[in-house]
Order: structure tokens, then C-alpha cells, then sequence
């Protein structure tokens, strides 16, 4: 029983120092700031790959409708395995939290939610799609905005 008991110990051990490049570098992800207010209008599609290790992948489906986000799926990440949002151990869910942001229309909503690793990791995935809905002006170049015509 001895045996078992400290098997389990030291697979737990390995488990977190394994994780640990990965948990740091989620951690230490920065976050622009999109312009919430100038969005047009699509599917897009905005993901998070970790470059230390991969169980934080995420991927993030955002409608925007009207130059507003209408809706957010996430696709890979906190689902189960029907592809249903997961709930967070103080119980809210993850897909929660981007809505907050989405309506609060800034990412910095760690402070408020207590956002965690997975938590960031989504919203680094939301920034991506957000980014790719934002229209650009001339100084950024042409390829987000079709309206604009390189003439």
C-alpha cells in the first residue's frame, strides 16, 4: 500500500514540474487591446498553440454581426467532449468569461473574474479573432478592410 501511495506521489510530482513551462509561459502572456468598436462584420476564427506544450490549445469561433460580436463558440479548449463549455473550479465557465469581456469590450477582465491559466490561454485565442475582425486603417495596410482599395 506504501508502494502505491508514493507511486502516486511522485507521478503527481512529474505531472506538475512537466507542466510547469507551460503554466509560465500562459502566465506570462501579453494581451493587445483590439478596438471593440470596429469590428466588421464575419466569421473568425482566433487560437491560442502553446509553444511549451500543447494541453492549453485553444481554439475560438466569433460571429460578428452589425460591427458587434453576436456570438462565441469555443471549438477547442474548455469543452467536454460533445463540444460543451466546461465549467472552471469556482464553477463558472470559461465561455463566460469572454462574454464578460466581449461586454465589457476590453480582455483585461483577470481581475474581476479571477481568471486562470486556461482562463488566459482562451482569452489570448479571443484576442486573435478579435484582432482579425478589427478593421485596419491605410497605416496598417489594406488586407483587413476591403472597403479600402489599394488605388
Amino acid at each position: 500500500m506504501l508502494w502505491i501511495l508514493l507511486a502516486l506521489i511522485i507521478a503527481l510530482a512529474l505531472v506538475v514540474l512537466l507542466d510547469a513551462p507551460s503554466r509560465t509561459e500562459i502566465a506570462n502572456l501579453t494581451f493587445n487591446h483590439p478596438d471593440f468598436n470596429n469590428l466588421r462584420d464575419g466569421i473568425f476564427t482566433g487560437c491560442f498553440k502553446g509553444k511549451a506544450s500543447h494541453t492549453r490549445d485553444t481554439d475560438i469561433e466569433l460571429v460578428v454581426s452589425g460591427g458587434e460580436v453576436s456570438s462565441l463558440h469555443i471549438l477547442k479548449g474548455a469543452v467536454d467532449k460533445n463540444g460543451k463549455p466546461t465549467k472552471r473550479k469556482d464553477g463558472k465557465r470559461i465561455v463566460d468569461v469572454l462574454y464578460t469581456a466581449v461586454g465589457e469590450k476590453t480582455l483585461d477582465v483577470d481581475v474581476i473574474t479571477g481568471a486562470t491559466i486556461t482562463t488566459k490561454a482562451h482569452l489570448k485565442a479571443l484576442e486573435n479573432a478579435l484582432m482579425k475582425a478589427e478593421y485596419r486603417s491605410v497605416r496598417q495596410g489594406y488586407q483587413n478592410n476591403p472597403s479600402i482599395s489599394s488605388n
